[in-house]
This record gives structure tokens, C-alpha cells and sequence, in this order.
């Protein structure tokens, strides 16, 4: 099956960028019960960091000289538009069919009166923004998230949410399935910028403010996709995301 050869790939890539060397935990830095494999992904950790900063970041640097702010606005909102259908999907097969109804009425509205979802006419009318992928859908089975791992390029992980990162990979049309090779690759790497572009700012508020970047990030992460799963049921608000996975 292809989304296990996605899986595959992916933890290829963490095995390789693991074997720069593995990261030596901070003095004072208390270890984490759900982080077992720390020194490993701390290595992955920084070979992301160097990748933001000497490639995506410079880019995303470009991007925002380059475009307006409304032009950023209007592709951001495509691309939030796009992710509504499979929301849709993921909420009802959470058994959430409210949800599910309201996320397909987004995109009818922001496809039919916000130029194709260049502007997004469902949020102040009424329809709030979800966001639901196939991690959160294996946790509310049920499916344990088991211990957190850092994947390269696409981030903070855990061992469930990586199977479900194979599967939006798989089940995603424009990376996946659109038939312009080229054209695919372009709206790709767009949405990816469009991503890092979310969290610019952000990025450098943590560099200064952190004293741990990759425990505040990795804390982040797991409170945040515990408050996802559980509809802030059981949870306090969840801290910053920090990075925002293209294909979550």
C-alpha cells in the first residue's frame, strides 16, 4: 500500500537525519516521560532548525517582500479552504456529523462567494474554522499516541500521529493525486511557505523567549494535540503552536 511507503520514507528520513549525531539533553533540563527517545530527536530537532534557518525561512523571508499582505491572505485562505473538505471527512469519521456538515458548508460558501476561497466568508457568517486530521482521528478511536518523535521537515510528532501523517500525505489530492507533475509540485512548495509564513513571527518570539526551545516546542505539541483530540474537554487552552504541519 502506498501510504505504508510514505511511512516508510518517513522514518528513513528521521534515521538519517538521527545519525548526524545524537543531541545531548541540557544540563538542568528535566527528562520527559513521553520523550524516551530524546537525544535522537533532539538531533533531528536541530537539523530542522538548520533547515528553517539557512532554507525555509529566507524563503518565507522573500515571499513576504515579494507579496502584499491581502495576497498572502488570499492564498492562505485557499489553502484553508482546501483543507475544509478533508475536515470534513475526518470529522465525520469521528462520528461528529454536525461538524462534519458545517465544514462543507465553508467551503460551499467561501468557494461560492469568496472568489474560490481567495476570501473566507464562512467565519464572520457564522461557520467556525475546524481542523481535523488522521491522527486526531486514530486518537478519538482510541488509538494510543505512544512516545514523541521529531520527523524531519514535517516536525513534532508521536509515533501515532506519523502513521497519520503517511495517511494525509496519501489521501491528499493536490500532493498526491493532482496530474500536473509540475503544477502539483508548485502548489506543494506554496503550502508549505504558506505554513512557515503562519508562524513568522512566532518562530523568533520563541528564540528569544525560550529557555529550552525544544522542550517548550515539544510540551506545545503534546498539550496541544491532547486539547485537539479532546475538544478542550479535559484540557486548559493549549500553548502557542509553534509550527504548523502543512499536511495536518
Amino acid at each position: 500500500m502506498q501510504w505504508l511507503v510514505k511511512l516508510k520514507r518517513l522514518v528513513l528520513l528521521s534515521l538519517v537525519a538521527g545519525m548526524v549525531g545524537c543531541a545531548s539533553i541540557p544540563a538542568g533540563v528535566e527528562p520527559s516521560p513521553h520523550d524516551p527517545w530524546e537525544p535522537f530527536n533532539r538531533s533531528v530537532f536541530e537539523f530542522n532548525e538548520g533547515l528553517d534557518t539557512y532554507l525555509l525561512k529566507p524563503v518565507v523571508a522573500g515571499y513576504r517582500f515579494v507579496l502584499p499582505e491581502f495576497v498572502r491572505d488570499g492564498i492562505y485562505n485557499f489553502f484553508s479552504n482546501y483543507s475544509d473538505i478533508y475536515t470534513a471527512l475526518q470529522n465525520l469519521l469521528q462520528g461528529k456529523p454536525d461538524y462534519a456538515f458545517s465544514d462543507l458548508m465553508r467551503v460551499v460558501v467561501n468557494t461560492t462567494f469568496g472568489l474560490g476561497g481567495l476570501i473566507d466568508m464562512a467565519t464572520p457568517g457564522g461557520l467556525p474554522k475546524h481542523k481535523e486530521d488522521w491522527g486526531q482521528t486514530f486518537g478519538v478511536w482510541g488509538i494510543p499516541s505512544g512516545p514523541y518523535v521529531v520527523l524531519p521537515f514535517f516536525g513534532p510528532s508521536n509515533v501515532r500521529d506519523t502513521f497519520g501523517t503517511a495517511a494525509d500525505l496519501e489521501s491528499d489530492y493536490l500532493f498526491r493525486l493532482l496530474p500536473d507533475v509540475a503544477l502539483r509540485n508548485s502548489l506543494t512548495g506554496l503550502r508549505v511557505v504558506n505554513a512557515r509564513n503562519t508562524y513568522y513571527e512566532a518562530g523568533d518570539l520563541l528564540d528569544g523567549a525560550a529557555i529550552d526551545k525544544y522542550s517548550f516546542v515539544r510540551d506545545a505539541y503534546i498539550q496541544r494535540r491532547a486539547y485537539q483530540i479532546n475538544e478542550g474537554r479535559d484540557d486548559e487552552e493549549p500553548l502557542m503552536p509553534v509550527y504548523e504541519n502543512p499536511y495536518q
